[in-house]
């Protein structure tokens, strides 16, 4: 199920870094800094 644009902008840091799928090998990466970055697994 693809990423909506509120669950993208609510994504709040954590302790650690995690991930938020998108499907088809797309996630964004949420750093504990608040950084957030599209990863592409292939």
């Amino acid at each position: 199920m693809p990423l909506s644009d509120i669950a993208v902008r609510s994504a709040a840091p954590r302790e650690r870094v995690y991930r938020l799928t998108d499907g088809g090998g797309m996630y964004l990466e949420i750093a504990p800094s608040g950084g957030k970055y599209w990863r592409l697994k292939y």
